[in-house]
């Protein structure tokens, strides 16, 4: 591959990447709402799928403390949906 077909692609992929991101960021607002009005178990799961959207941004970024809190943030989230599904 040439060196600009090779930006191109690194450009393309991080461009992805960053709308990926953004989606992510809306949806954590969303997430916030959700729980915080109407239902505890749909707010988590919408922010973890916004978590799982944002991650690989981050990973791409090379910004492992923030990768590192998400995880973190993913893995409460899970215990909650775990919590919830018990009798």
């Amino acid at each position: 591959m040439t060196p600009i077909g090779y930006l191109t692609f690194e450009l393309g992929v991080m461009d992805l990447l960053q709308r990926m991101r953004v989606i992510g960021s809306g949806l954590v607002i969303a997430a916030y709402f959700i729980t915080l009005h109407l239902d505890v178990v749909t707010g988590v799961i919408v922010h973890l799928t916004a978590m799982s959207i944002s991650v690989p941004y981050f990973i791409k970024s090379k910004a492992w403390d923030v990768v590192i809190m998400m995880t973190f943030l993913m893995t409460i989230g899970g215990g909650r949906l775990i919590t919830a599904a018990l009798p």
